[in-house]
């Protein structure tokens, strides 16, 4: 989410401060004015970037003027007040917008073919069947291979990709998992779309998981109690 933009640019400015002084004097007078216009690209490319990948539109004049401001030491177009307020304001905006787009998601998957939805919202689809395989109880432990996603296909956890299956207690998990592996055989492998309240809540689980967030599994079913 949105923090995350700013984090991820503090580093570079931390080491860069770093190898001055303390106070970071840093200005045309002590580089080249090469190196100044190259440091001042490679700052802009960050947070632009960076904005970008976490979803923040913004108005470039707008931030051009107000950079301008604190850089030619003129007042602040914004107070430590103001800042804080459309800070929470748009983390506000974008956790509701997070919100509908799954909402939205999740109605449109239910509709699909070989989807099906259980009583707590969760949905899968059969994607391997198997005949005869042991079921888990919630108190089992199992041995899974799987692929995790947002619902915009970005990847935020995978066995797959590693390469190396996991064992759990399948009691340590979310609850869509908890509910949804009991429903598979060993052999098997399911799709389950998994609901935020079944999922990681309104908080996500930052960064790579944002609040409200549906998540979407492929999950193989490779042994219980291993």
């Amino acid at each position: 989410m949105f923090p995350q933009a700013l984090r991820s640019s503090l580093p570079a400015l931390t080491i860069f401060c770093g190898l001055a002084s303390s106070a970071c004097p840093v200005s045309a007078q002590d580089a080249s004015q090469e190196l100044t216009d190259r440091a001042s690209i490679a700052f802009g490319t960050t947070i632009a970037r960076d904005l970008t990948e976490d979803g923040i539109k913004l108005n470039a004049d707008k931030f051009s003027e107000a950079l301008r401001a604190v850089l030619d030491g003129k007042t602040p177009l914004a107070s430590d007040e103001e800042i804080k307020t459309t800070f929470n304001d748009l983390r506000t905006f974008m956790l509701e917008d997070v919100k509908r787009k799954n909402s939205a998601f999740l109605d449109e998957n239910k509709k699909k073919e070989g989807v099906k939805t259980t009583a707590s919202g969760l949905q899968y689809e059969v994607l391997k069947a198997a005949q005869g395989g042991a079921k888990p109880k919630a108190t089992d432990k199992v041995k899974v291979h799987y692929h995790g996603t947002l619902t915009n296909g970005t990847v935020f956890d995978s066995s797959v990709e590693r390469g190396e299956p996991i064992t759990f207690g399948l009691d340590q998990v979310i609850p869509g998992w908890t509910e949804g592996v009991q429903l598979m055989s060993v052999g098997e492998k399911y799709r389950f779309t998994i609901p935020y309240n079944l999922a990681y809540g309104e908080q996500g689980s930052p960064p790579r998981i944002p609040g409200f967030s549906t998540l979407v599994f492929e999950v193989e079913l490779l042994a219980v109690n291993p």
